[in-house]
């Protein structure tokens, strides 16, 4: 293992102690000074980011992920308020979840603690890096961030203004750290560190989840992929499904929640299926449909069993009819990443039928996927989104960065 992240790991476990020190009026301080930076520093922010879209179209990358690269004056902001809205957050660190006295006489409370020290790894969006670091240290967590290659310059600038503005505001140093080198034997350095870190989150595509899981052996929360579907029931509002399907699909199309797949009930197939589809690609989605949707429109590829479990990340979508609810739901819980869901009806027992049975971390009714989001749930920003059961689903806020521990207070009691 390399001594550049033994070091790291070392800073970061006597930072993580050094935090549990802070109040949570020098929390906010230092986030609010964190926030502050940010937008003093725009100029040089918007200066290293170009050097990653430049790159990034240099490298053929397609717009949908160039646009997950960029920074931009509204971007910027929003990575900054965020800051300035976890700082107006309750503070979930020395939460009582349950307090009760053991036969024994003992008092015994169960309090809400940090993890310790948090190893994230996550691909293009440098807004990550802001937004991880500020969850992470609200809620008492010291972090290692690894960002993908291609925002590397992004991702060093914003670090560098982290620490500058929050180590003179009292951040402790190692609270917040990036590794800078690239190449991937820094991950399994990171991931299997077991003696200083004590979660690993990997925020990005099915490849990178797979290896992470395959090689951690440090406890894994698994986020990010969103192969997410929408259901179009039997005579939803035309003109609301066909605005509400294209900003699922349109309004950024390179993130984890935007759909991929439309399923279509077959008794309003011949009514939606032209006027969404044309919608679509005048937005310049590429559509692919099974052999029912051809029947409806004409001029779109036929869709493999392949795009039906891929989450493309791109201007594309495919699309499929379905006989009814109970086919709807078959097809989403067999090739769902359990992400984001969605279904449009105007059936109250259709709708409630999806939400219990639809095997996901965030379902809809009449709305949006692009909903799945810490900022949009009113958490600030979020770490990440988490596709699995244990510990956390969904946006994981600060809360969800915590864990708890017994404080048992005695007056001399000793066990028979």
């Amino acid at each position: 293992m390399d001594n550049y992240v033994i070091e790291m790991g070392k800073l970061a476990k006597k930072a993580s102690y050094e935090l549990n020190k802070l109040d949570k009026k020098k929390k906010n301080e230092i986030l609010l000074t964190i926030s502050e930076g940010l937008l003093k520093e725009k100029e040089i922010i918007f200066s290293e980011n170009e050097k990653d879209v430049e790159n990034g179209k240099n490298n053929n990358l397609s717009n949908a992920m160039v646009d997950r690269l960029i920074i931009n004056e509204k971007r910027l902001i929003s990575m900054s308020e965020g800051l300035i809205t976890m700082a107006s957050l309750e503070d979930p660190i020395g939460e009582v979840l349950n307090g009760f006295t053991a036969d024994s006489g003992l008092n015994i409370s169960k309090v809400r603690v940090p993890i310790g020290v948090i190893g994230m790894i996550y691909e293009s969006r440098p807004n990550v890096t802001v937004d991880a670091m500020g969850l992470a240290f609200k809620s008492g967590n010291a972090i290692i961030l690894r960002g993908g290659s291609e925002a590397i310059h992004s991702n060093r600038i914003l670090m560098k203004i982290i620490n500058k503005y929050g180590i003179e505001a009292g951040l402790p140093i190692g609270a917040c750290q990036l590794i800078e080198k690239t190449d991937r034997k820094y991950v399994k350095d990171l991931i299997t560190m077991n003696d200083y870190v004590d979660v690993v989150i990997p925020r990005g595509g099915k490849g990178l989840k797979k290896r992470i899981v395959s090689d951690s052996t440090v406890p894994t929360i698994i986020t990010g992929s969103g192969l997410c579907h929408m259901f179009v029931d039997n005579e939803y509002d035309l003109n609301n499904g066909v605005d509400i399907v294209i900003n699922a699909k349109v309004q950024r199309p390179g993130v984890c929640n935007a759909i991929e797949t439309l399923l279509v009930h077959k008794s309003y197939a011949a009514k939606f299926l032209p006027v969404v589809i044309k919608e679509l690609q005048n937005q310049g989605v590429e559509v692919v449909g099974c052999k029912e949707t051809i029947k409806y429109v004409e001029n779109i590829e036929k869709a493999t069993e392949e795009d039906f479990d891929t989450e493309y990340l791109d201007l594309k979508i495919s699309v499929k009819v379905v006989e009814d609810i109970d086919d709807a739901i078959k097809h989403i819980n067999k090739h769902t990443t359990n992400h984001s869901e969605s279904i449009l009806t105007n059936n109250y027992e259709n709708a409630e039928r999806f939400l219990n049975e639809i095997d996901a971390s965030t379902v809809y009714v009449n709305a949006s996927t692009r909903f799945t989001d810490g900022g949009e749930f009113g958490f600030g920003g979020e770490i990440g989104i988490s596709t699995q059961k244990l510990h956390a689903r969904g946006p994981m806020g600060l809360k969800e960065l915590t864990t708890y521990k017994y404080l048992v207070r005695g007056n001399g009691q000793i066990r028979n």
